[in-house]
């Protein structure tokens, strides 16, 4: 199953808390991205908040998954998640009238 996970910065946290935290998330993802798990990882380009797409059997996996990053283990992101499913509207077009 495909889930989207956009990022959200914890309240209360600065650029400072994340510094040290940084290289190890970087090397987190890679993993998780080898794995097959993180499909594509993207910023936002209107702030500095990742959105990812997994590749998971259920949003709970995902949960799971996304508890192993640093950055979510320090407390200082979480995410919401959004499972998706195939568009069925395609089928539209090849039904008799």
């Amino acid at each position: 199953m495909k889930i989207i996970a956009i990022e959200h910065e914890v309240n209360g946290v600065t650029p400072d808390d994340f510094r040290q935290y940084l290289k190890e998330e970087a090397l987190a993802v890679y993993g998780l991205c080898q794995r097959g798990e993180i499909r594509e990882i993207y910023f936002r380009a209107d702030r500095d908040e990742a959105v990812l797409v997994l590749e998971c059997e259920s949003v709970n996996e995902a949960n799971m998954v996304l508890a192993t990053l640093p950055l979510v283990k320090q407390g200082l992101i979480k995410f919401d998640l959004i499972p998706l499913r195939a568009y069925p509207g395609f089928s539209r077009l090849f039904k008799k009238s």
